[in-house]
């Protein structure tokens, strides 16, 4: 079975070979070493937040990173209610979304562009160093990464099985 930055870079996914191998430790299980991966900015799509980033301030520089039609995505108003309350513009049409944390956000953003090929799917691959993992793959790419025993992200079935 080819090592996990064997696989990500067959796949174009690593932006440094040379980096990353200073960072993969052999002794630990793949996971992390993803989590590690992407906490040091070495996955193509990868993005650490804090936690103190409110939905509304990743949603920028998360859309951005999705690509696509998902760039064109507007927060309109934000209501903070017992709940967080988006107000999002997409085309014509308005919606409005509850997000009590990064986890919704990241949901909604993958239901509403479920659909369009031109958006990458965002993977909640976890918490390390005091923050979330998340990393933008595109569509095409998650039945292989599914199968891969690296890939385990928070969202798995979200992303393997859209719309159930």
């Amino acid at each position: 079975m080819p090592s996990l930055l064997d696989v990500l870079t067959r796949e174009r996914l690593l932006k440094d070979r040379e980096a990353a191998l200073e960072v993969v430790s052999r002794e630990e299980p793949p996971q992390v070493s993803l989590l590690r991966l992407c906490d040091a900015g070495l996955l193509m799509g990868g993005l650490t937040v804090a936690y103190d980033v409110r939905p509304d301030e990743l949603m920028g520089p998360l859309t951005l990173a999705m690509g696509g039609s998902a760039r064109t995505l507007k927060v309109v108003d934000v209501r903070e209610r017992p709940v967080l309350e988006l107000h999002v513009q997409y085309g014509e049409r308005t919606e409005r979304w509850e997000v009590e944390d990064l986890s919704v956000l990241v949901h909604n953003l993958n239901d509403l562009y479920r659909d369009d090929p031109s958006v990458r799917a965002v993977a909640e691959l976890g918490e390390w160093q005091d923050a979330l993992q998340l990393w933008c793959l595109d569509k095409s790419l998650l039945p292989r990464l599914a199968r891969q025993p690296f890939f385990a992200p928070r969202n798995a079935r979200a992303l393997t099985h859209p719309g159930k």
